[in-house]
């Protein structure tokens, strides 16, 4: 019995930290879903005058003429112009519209956040093929007081939260199997070392 709590300890224990190799490289959803602070280039077909460059405003929505407001944030692109089509469809005979982002930032739970001890801490936008390399070079590597051996991935997978521990100073040294790849949402956490 004893024995037996002993070793589900140790299998929660290791759970807690795992090795590269163990976090999820399955490829992640790069669908890109328009997020707050994007910018849209909305292309009304034979209707220069509703053609523009609009903002997402940070309550996810936008405004353009005819169009008072709408909800971009968490759309795809062509799903935005399935409903720009719609609205404008009172006004416009067969309207056929076009959403381009011109400035990508995404919606939070797309991007991946850096905090702690990086030389530049930020969030930026995931983009497909994404690698933890891409992520510390965006970020600028770490200050000199980083444990970056001590690293953790924080990555909700089903609603679950999992923690991964990472060797970045590893990785930024050349060892390139602490190269994992990101999924949207990822954190990546870079703790102080103790003095």
């Amino acid at each position: 019995m004893l024995g037996g709590i002993l070793l589900l300890v140790l299998l929660l224990a290791g759970c807690a930290s795992a090795p590269p190799s163990a976090v999820d490289s399955a490829p992640a959803d790069s669908t890109y879903r328009i997020g707050p602070g994007d910018g849209l280039r909305i292309f009304v077909r034979d209707n220069p005058d509703l053609s523009l460059t609009v903002p997402v405003r940070p309550d996810g929505e936008i405004s353009m003429p005819l169009v008072e407001s709408m909800v971009a944030a968490g759309k795809t692109p062509p799903q935005l112009a399935d409903d720009l089509e719609s609205a404008l469809s009172t006004y416009v005979r067969d309207p056929y519209v076009t959403v381009i982002v011109t400035n990508f930032v995404g919606t939070y739970t797309d991007q991946i956040r850096v905090v702690g001890e990086a030389a530049r801490p930020q969030s930026m936008p995931y983009r497909n093929g994404m690698t933890l390399l891409d992520v510390m070079i965006n970020v600028g590597g770490l200050t000199q007081f980083a444990a970056g051996n001590r690293a953790k991935l924080v990555r909700q997978d089903d609603g679950d939260e999992h923690t991964y521990g990472i060797e970045l100073q590893s990785l930024l040294n050349g060892d390139i199997k602490q190269n994992v790849p990101m999924h949207p949402g990822d954190v990546v956490i870079i703790p102080r070392t103790y003095f």
